[in-house]
């Protein structure tokens, strides 16, 4: 799980983060060499995030959370601390245009996948999103769904998803665990970067992971909910209505603490396998879906096999045609703009945003406000990618 890698064996691994051909293409530019398919022109056109679908307006808050009861496990002193975005519904006109990533965590994750010759920190930082900064939220009680990003990635990766839920009337957390991204930046002209990377394997490998972000959350939910909220907005979430979804490491997690804080009444894992297994005992009842790509099919991970009947309440296994493990995040969607589809994942990175969409916002529409989604009772027509396994043996 070491970090520190050369170059060359960096590039090995730039499909885990962007599509192939922008891999291909940092590979190109790490040997001196040029491509066709990266024109300058193509590198610094403007990109943008899909616009969310629901009726409301987005506003976003950042913050800065510091929990003084633990010591950081990767750092090994200091109090753990988080850093949080906040999306809620919002009055339109007002707040101003939220950034995607600052350039130096841009920077960062581009260094870390060899892509940096390739690709502009410029472009990555100022993707365009639909969210406003400092804007008034509409009055109201509103669900809240934390979203914890992949090993190594920043909660920006979950943005489409998060901007989404929020225009649809949730206030989503999508949470930065320190020491666990390749970069995020932090109060104080501070930028962490992945000392878990180094350190997790003595811990005990990503299920030590898991367990940290768990205990994470359930902070998080102690200073949103608690008597001295740590957000100015904290009036509009209402605390009998919480969910947690997250994208491979981040989704096994919310399984990780839905077992340990019976506040989350439902979860999703997206492509995550599960490192710290799901107890014979289940989830309470609670209901949990499963979102995976093609390759998370019936048989194609152990640990979703095995997790599968242990999840004693309403459950789904879904997964999409042509995905691959990045399809659940803004990646492909990015890709694609850029001129860069991935060959070897033939679902369109704005189809992925829109079937992660939907049916995402569907189960927490189901489960948290109680309104039925027959989407989720089976294939539609009108999604002929999505694929529902019923056990280990079959489709339906």
């Amino acid at each position: 799980m070491t970090r520190r890698r050369t170059a060359a064996a960096s590039l090995t691994l730039l499909a885990l983060l962007l599509p192939a051909p922008l891999a291909a293409a940092g590979t190109a530019a790490a040997a001196g060499s040029t491509t066709a398919d990266l024109s300058a022109e193509s590198r610094r056109a403007a990109v943008h995030l899909p616009r969310p679908t629901g009726p409301f307006a987005v506003g976003q808050e950042d913050l800065h959370l510091v929990d003084h009861s633990r010591t950081d496990p990767w750092a090994g002193s200091g109090p753990r601390e988080l850093m949080v975005t906040m999306r809620y519904p919002a009055r339109r006109d007002t707040g101003r245009t939220a950034r995607y990533l600052t350039r130096e965590e841009a920077r960062l994750l581009l260094v870390d996948r060899g892509l940096d010759q390739a690709i502009p920190a410029e472009t990555l930082a100022g993707v365009a999103t639909h969210a406003r900064s400092g804007a008034r939220p509409v009055a109201g009680r509103y669900p809240l769904i934390v979203l914890s990003p992949g090993f190594t990635v920043p909660r920006a990766t979950l943005t489409s998803l998060a901007e989404d839920l929020a225009s649809r009337g949730y206030v989503v957390a999508a949470v930065d665990h320190a020491y666990e991204s390749v970069g995020t930046a932090f109060p104080g002209g501070r930028v962490l970067t992945c000392l878990a990377c180094e350190k997790a394997d003595q811990a005990g490998g990503t299920g030590a992971v898991a367990v940290t972000r768990a205990r994470d959350v359930s902070f998080l939910l102690d200073r949103f909910t608690g008597p001295r909220a740590a957000w100015r907005h904290a009036g509009i979430i209402d605390a009998n209505r919480i969910a947690m979804a997250g994208h491979s490491l981040g989704g096994a997690s919310a399984a990780t603490a839905m077992a340990a804080d019976p506040r989350i009444l439902a979860g999703v894992n997206m492509d995550g396998g599960f490192s710290a297994p799901v107890a014979d005992a289940g989830l309470g009842g609670r209901p949990f879906m499963l979102l995976g790509a093609q390759a998370r099919r019936p048989g194609g991970n152990k640990s979703w096999d095995e997790t599968w009947p242990r999840l004693d309440g309403w459950k789904r296994w879904i997964t999409f045609d042509g995905s691959g493990h990045f399809s659940f995040s803004d990646f492909p969607a990015i890709g694609e703009q850029l001129g860069l589809p991935d060959p070897e994942v033939p679902l369109p990175g704005g189809r992925s945003v829109e079937l992660t969409r939907r049916y995402v916002g569907a189960f927490f529409d189901q489960h948290l406000r109680g309104v039925p989604q027959p989407v989720l009772d089976g294939p539609s027509p009108d999604a002929p990618e999505a694929r529902f396994h019923e056990a280990s043996q079959g489709v339906f």
